[in-house]
């Protein structure tokens, strides 16, 4: 049976709407560092983990690598310029954005929907990526709507959105 190749990939995976993150870490000067995400997933609820999947030629890939610990930044639909900031190549993607550190250091954004502070715990090849998983330590929370990527653009949700628990 022949493959997929990668741009049919692409579209197959596109039509699945995700919501976007920023994961931050610092590298080993540091420096806070960040990158846009939404090959994020939870795991297992006990104990409670999620994974974030990171190419290995991302700028991201060595400090995570070599990084104890991680925040998924969960944006809110008004951050999309925050998300096209942390998806460029860019040196200093920190330049100009507010953000606050966690107790041990780590850079949260401000007026995400929620921070979820990650303890490594293990890595996996995954392909052109390695899939890192995170053992969730703590966080916060706020009300507002996601910011949603599908079909390769940006989306919010429609009518109410989702205020269930």
């Amino acid at each position: 049976m022949p493959g997929v190749d990668p741009s049919q990939f692409r579209q197959l995976l596109g039509r699945f709407a995700t919501g976007v993150t920023v994961v931050t870490t610092r590298d080993r000067s540091g420096k806070p560092i960040g990158m846009t995400a939404s090959s994020v997933a939870s795991v297992s609820l006990d104990p409670p983990l999620v994974l974030v999947s990171v190419a290995h030629d991302n700028d991201m890939h060595p400090a995570l690598k070599a990084a104890g610990r991680f925040v998924l930044n969960v944006l809110a639909a008004d951050q999309e310029a925050i998300s096209r900031r942390f998806a460029e190549e860019h040196p200093n993607r920190f330049d100009g954005i507010g953000y606050r550190e966690t107790q041990l250091g780590l850079p949260v954004l401000e007026g995400v929907l929620a921070s979820i502070e990650c303890e490594k715990q293990a890595e996996a090849p995954g392909g052109d990526h390695t899939v890192f998983f995170g053992l969730v330590t703590g966080g916060t929370v706020s009300d507002g709507r996601p910011l949603l990527y599908y079909r390769g653009g940006y989306a919010g949700l429609g009518g109410g959105g989702g205020g269930g628990r």
